[in-house]
């Protein structure tokens, strides 16, 4: 929106004061009318003109490089192809601290199995080893699927009710473990007419959640705050979001984790803290899946304890990220990389009576609180708000 434009960076303060003055004058604003005597005659519209009277204005943006005045009335884009060179560049790097770490131990590991099966071959001569291979193909797609071999998985089932909504839990959030998969063609069938309703619904039932639990966990607290003590209302959102951070990592990340670590056998705390935050940042990569040890007491309660607190776990993480998304400055980092809106229909209608500068016309045209507050220094008397529906009013 050029109502809403800064001062170009490349202006000195005097020249940035003229510069809006130069496009307030389209509304005949008293700031203006008192600059007649130094304003050039038939002075273009700004922005996008440094031609004629206007290099005489400001020559400091008539001097510019063609360059930089391309950049600067492209500085969106750049910031996009800046933002997607710096994820290229941030994607390559985990991939080569991934590779450089987890290499050597998969390495170390086939020459494990290598030697494992060669001694099995030795120590069982009258098996084949194309049957071998063959029967760990089907083994390993069995287990693919969530059906283990081994004797100590003979009593765990897949598929019974808590299993099930584990799993409906999984798909509907995302996370999806890959632990269990459907083995039916009905079941997977089923699995993605249930997924492309189900997800969606998620969705809006969690957004729903949040903005609600957004009202009461942050908005109420930082505006009472400010209203009761008068400390600055970015100051305290700041305190408040990273208390509020604080307080559901050590709920949801770190007392989970303690637990788990105590009730999965195989478990230490480093690998609790993982899972909680893979499945909560609804990664959900599937090595680590709480209740399918051997024996696992009150399996289906656990199970359905584990579903709560996902669900419960995902919606305090959103309301964290909301917080954060609030805060002013995120606000105006993020909105660097954003395309602006386009102007409506009648405030392109506007702009061009504007141009026609009659009186009847320019002082019927409302202006925008930002207007306002850049003519209340300089203006001769107060001037009244009109009520516009743009994006700023909304």
């Amino acid at each position: 929106d050029v109502r809403l434009s800064p001062p170009h960076p490349l202006l000195s303060d005097a020249e940035g004061r003229r510069f809006i003055n130069c496009w307030v004058c389209r509304s005949e604003s008293a700031a203006w009318k008192q600059t007649a005597s130094s304003r050039p005659a038939a002075a273009p519209a700004w922005p996008g003109c440094l031609a004629g009277s206007c290099r005489e204005m400001f020559p400091s943006l008539g001097n510019t490089n063609p360059c930089l005045r391309l950049m600067h009335r492209n500085r969106s884009s750049c910031y996009f192809l800046l933002l997607a060179l710096a994820y290229l560049l941030y994607l390559s790097f985990g991939a080569l601290i991934f590779s450089s770490v987890e290499l050597p131990y998969e390495d170390n590991l086939r020459q494990e199995l290598r030697q494992l099966k060669s001694r099995f071959l030795e120590e069982n001569r009258c098996l084949a080893p194309d049957s071998l291979e063959r029967f760990l193909d089907r083994v390993l797609e069995a287990n693919n699927y969530g059906v283990s071999v081994l004797n100590n998985n003979t009593g765990k089932w897949n598929w019974d009710f808590t299993s099930s909504l584990f799993f409906a839990a999984t798909v509907l959030t995302t996370t999806g473990y890959g632990h269990t998969v459907p083995l039916s063609d009905g079941g997977k069938a089923f699995c993605m007419i249930y997924s492309l309703i189900g997800i969606p619904f998620t969705l809006l039932f969690l957004t729903s959640m949040v903005q609600r639990l957004m009202v009461h966990v942050t908005r109420r607290p930082i505006q009472y705050i400010h209203t009761r003590w008068g400390y600055p209302k970015q100051s305290v959102a700041l305190i408040h979001a990273v208390l509020l951070g604080l307080l559901i990592t050590s709920c949801f990340f770190f007392v989970p984790a303690a637990i788990f670590s105590n009730l999965e056998q195989d478990w230490n705390f480093l690998e609790s803290i993982y899972f909680c935050f893979i499945s909560l940042s609804t990664i959900g990569l599937g090595d680590y899946v709480p209740g399918e040890v051997q024996h696992q007491q009150f399996r289906e309660l656990y199970k359905l304890g584990i579903t709560v607190y996902l669900m419960i776990g995902l919606t305090a993480v959103l309301v964290v990220l909301e917080t954060f998304c609030e805060l002013q400055k995120l606000k105006e980092f993020k909105r660097v990389f954003y395309l602006k809106k386009d102007k409506l229909e009648d405030e392109q209608t506007i702009l061009n009576h504007d141009q026609l500068s009659f009186p009847a016309v320019t002082d019927s045209v409302p202006i925008t609180r930002e207007q306002q507050k850049l003519n209340e220094p300089i203006a001769t008397g107060p001037v009244p708000y009109q009520f516009t529906e743009d994006p700023i009013n909304r």
